[in-house]
């Protein structure tokens, strides 16, 4: 769902592209589809014959980018692009990305999806041996690590700054003769490979961005892994062999675009067996299934399915809010639901339904759409969630980070049922979600970070340590 109901968001999109006569044009299409990861800035980055040059601002893609005029400055083969939502770092255009630097020797743009845990301290560090910043994006921090190194080697120095930098990321780096990926030793953030049949290189978050430029599949990026890509073509390397797979479970859940794959699981698929899987855990008598547009629809469907009661359509999106209601503060947020979501009262009037949500973080916007049905005579409201409760914050790139900001850290499940105002509230249990997605790694939960519902971080949490107690 969109940022005018949804409490969470995810903080970045990245897409690359390495050999393509039209670049900055493909890396716009590529960003159209993974501007649902970030929907306050968009920029681009092209290489022509070693010349970088970009442009960024604020806004969606399209109102950054005046197709096809803007980006005909952006000529050149190869190109990076960002869509950002901001985790860290406020939301102004020094800190939309990719980042572009100009050295003595040379030029370079960075993108980056995801959160440092150590950005705090690694940033003084730099500060004090007289780093200057001009971003307060974390983003920014690898290329001073980079400078700093003295290996003797760009891509040594690149490896060792990526071996300092702790947390969720999932790097592109653009360079006068290559493009770099990199990925955070747990994977937490996904990034695929792509190559189009000209032959060029795709690299992007998701892998519904491939195949919106044409390009098939050619395996995912690695945790721990650093690809180059140059006019020889690609090579495979790492910076780290000290790995665990956790990827984020949030991007299954409701991130992740319904078509991507991740890992080879089809995110549609996941979403149904977690719906199919709520089913049996959590039945209940009614008369019909409602998904909440547009994340929720597949667990919907699944529990239909498995529960044999009738899946209807009893809320409505409005695809056309026009984006200046995208408010500041929490309460006119919580007001916009009313724009973005309608009842069908010819649906639900009589009825008892069946909510099923992917997830509930502050409680707000689950108690409106609730009241929503209710005041569209629905009889009963019985609220599914495709997840378990969220109770503890997330630090590798979700704008989550204190306990006080998620109702089930301090609630029990009768507590938040009350507040929403539903006749019944259940949650899926972290079993049923691990077999939901169907990862089979020899890690803990199967490959998965379940961090957010037990609290079990699988990294340190350096910077962020004190944030569990707020």
């Amino acid at each position: 769902m969109s940022y005018e109901v949804r409490s969470l968001n995810e903080e970045c999109g990245v897409f690359g592209i390495w050999g393509h006569a039209n670049a900055s044009q493909v890396a716009y299409f590529g960003l159209h589809a993974l501007q649902h990861r970030g929907q306050e800035g968009a920029g681009i980055v092209s290489n022509n014959q070693g010349v970088l040059k970009g442009y960024r601002d604020l806004g969606l893609l399209t109102d950054v980018f005046r197709f096809p005029e803007t980006l005909k400055k952006l000529t050149g083969n190869a190109a990076i692009g960002h869509v950002r939502y901001a985790t860290t770092g406020t939301g102004e255009v020094n800190n939309i990305q990719p980042f572009l630097f100009r050295f003595f020797d040379g030029d370079f743009a960075l993108a980056h999806n995801g959160n440092l845990i150590n950005a705090k301290t690694l940033r003084r560090q730099v500060e004090k041996k007289g780093g200057i910043f001009h971003s307060n994006s974390d983003t920014e921090i690898l290329m001073h690590l980079i400078r700093r190194s003295e290996q003797s080697t760009f891509k040594e120095r690149l490896k060792e700054a990526l071996n300092q930098v702790k947390g969720g990321f999932a790097y592109l780096l653009l360079t006068e003769t290559a493009m770099y990926a990199a990925l955070d030793p747990n994977a937490f953030r996904p990034l695929a490979i792509g190559q189009m049949k000209s032959g060029a290189y795709v690299i992007a978050s998701e892998t519904c961005a491939l195949d919106t430029v044409g390009a098939n599949f050619v395996r995912d990026v690695e945790p721990g892994e650093l690809i180059e890509i140059t006019n020889d073509g690609m090579t495979i390397d790492r910076f780290t062999k000290e790995t665990t797979y956790s990827i984020c479970s949030m991007e299954y859940i409701y991130f992740a675009r319904p078509d991507s794959n991740i890992k080879g699981i089809n995110v549609h698929s996941a979403r149904k067996n977690m719906g199919k899987n709520l089913a049996l855990e959590c039945p209940i008598e009614a008369d019909m299934v409602i998904g909440v547009p547009n994340s929720s629809l597949s667990a919907a469907s699944g529990y239909a399915e498995m529960s044999g009661i009738p899946y209807e359509m009893g809320l409505v999106k409005n695809q056309y809010v026009a984006r200046t209601f995208i408010q500041p503060t929490q309460e006119l947020r919580e007001e916009g639901v009313r724009m973005k979501l309608s009842a069908v009262r010819g649906v639900v009037e009589g009825k008892r339904i069946i909510l099923v949500d992917d997830s509930i973080v502050r409680g707000t916007t689950c108690k409106r759409i609730v009241k929503l049905l209710k005041d569209a005579g629905a009889k009963e409201v019985h609220v599914r969630i495709s997840a378990p409760p969220l109770k503890y914050p997330c630090f590798y790139g979700i704008d989550i980070e204190t306990k006080k900001e998620l109702i089930a850290a301090s609630l029990s499940n009768e507590e938040i049922r009350e507040t929403i105002h539903a006749d019944s509230l259940e949650f899926l249990s972290e079993e049923g979600l691990i077999q939901s997605i169907g990862l089979n790694f020899d890690a803990p939960y199967s490959g998965l970070c379940m961090a957010y519902f037990n609290g079990d971080y699988p990294t340190d949490l350096y910077d962020y340590e004190e944030n569990l107690s707020n």
